[in-house]
């Protein structure tokens, strides 16, 4: 069985990185890249794509998708713009994976608080499933409209999920620092990643305001069962790609290091992308893979969990293709591994 798909927004970091991925899947066939850029071939956009796909990029045209036969569409778009395009998709019968924001916050009112204007299609927010697959796999299988998770929640809500569940730890204490490289503020050039900007630096960004809080504070929620408040600060890390969260919360009762890699080597049992680790983890050990590496510690009285993954892979389009695989029925690991 082979799906039709067609990626939207085609020149950015997240829409190589998935094509390539969907390039080895046995599964997927690329039959359209939409792009402001019309008529460009994608390999011109993307050298490494050169005789691999050649395919020419083309205006944005539901209809066109449509008659192309795309069975689902991969929305690599910004914020905002997404969900103009995901609407007229869903209309003509075609499934979307947002990798934007646009349909993460069901909230069309925390969305417009933090995003800073009106969501453009609550009809479909309304029914759209948030893709963490750890938490909403079985929703994601019958899904049109899947909302890719962020970069930076991701670490946080799986490096904490296990210890929330449990309730092992006080709500109201949660702190997590997260370092991400380069790669993850977008190809567009600016001036806090132009190259002597930030070489040879390090540097917070977004204290207190930024985007990924409520994300975050949405899907622990879910797991708690009652409301969940983080401090969340991201930094940017002169490297090309990885993100590293060590995360901080005071436990509710005394544990060692033995019990919490107990704990959280049972929740994530079976869970072909969690690696549950005694070792600390380095962002080297999860670049150009779908792998979030997760290790708890026990520290005077609170719980230290370090979490690693590649923003590019695991933070974007890997997890977009592992729903994409649960979407269509397919080995998770599909085009993965």
């Amino acid at each position: 069985m082979s799906v039709r798909v067609a990626v939207l927004g085609g020149s950015g970091y997240t829409a190589v990185e998935l094509l390539k991925i969907l390039l080895r899947h046995p599964h997927a066939e690329v039959v359209a890249v939409t792009s402001r850029d019309a008529g460009k071939p994608v390999s011109a956009e993307h050298p490494v794509l050169f005789n691999r796909l050649d395919l020419p990029m083309e205006a944005f045209d539901p209809d066109v998708l449509k008659a192309k036969g795309v069975a689902v569409a991969f929305g690599c778009l910004p914020h905002g713009v997404s969900a103009e395009a995901a609407k007229p998709l869903l209309d003509r019968g075609i499934r979307v994976i947002d990798l934007s924001a646009d349909y993460r916050l069901k909230d069309p009112a925390v969305y417009a608080e933090w995003y800073g204007t009106a969501h453009h299609d609550t009809a479909n927010l309304a029914h759209a499933v948030y893709g963490l697959p750890e938490l909403y796999r079985e929703q994601i299988r019958t899904a049109k409209l899947v909302a890719n998770p962020g970069c930076y929640p991701q670490t946080a809500i799986l490096g904490l999920a296990p210890l929330v569940a449990k309730k092992l730890i006080d709500l109201n204490t949660i702190i997590v620092d997260s370092k991400s490289g380069v790669s993850g503020a977008g190809r567009t050039p600016k001036l806090t990643t132009h190259y002597p900007e930030c070489n040879e630096s390090f540097a917070a960004y977004g204290v207190g305001k930024h985007r990924h809080t409520p994300e975050i504070e949405q899907a622990l929620s879910h797991v708690a069962g009652v409301p969940v408040q983080v401090i969340f600060t991201p930094h940017l890390t002169p490297m090309d790609r990885g993100i590293f969260s060590t995360i901080y919360a005071t436990l509710t009762r005394p544990l060692v290091d033995a019990e919490l890699l107990s704990l959280y080597r049972e929740h994530f049992a079976g869970e072909p992308f969690v690696r549950v680790r005694d070792t600390l983890p380095a962002t080297k050990d999860t670049a150009h893979t779908n792998y979030l590496d997760v290790c708890p510690k026990a520290v005077r009285g609170r719980a230290v969990v370090l979490a690693t993954e590649d923003n590019l892979v695991r933070g974007a389009s890997g997890v977009a293709v592992q729903n994409f695989n649960l979407m269509f029925g397919f080995a998770e690991k599909e085009g993965l591994v």
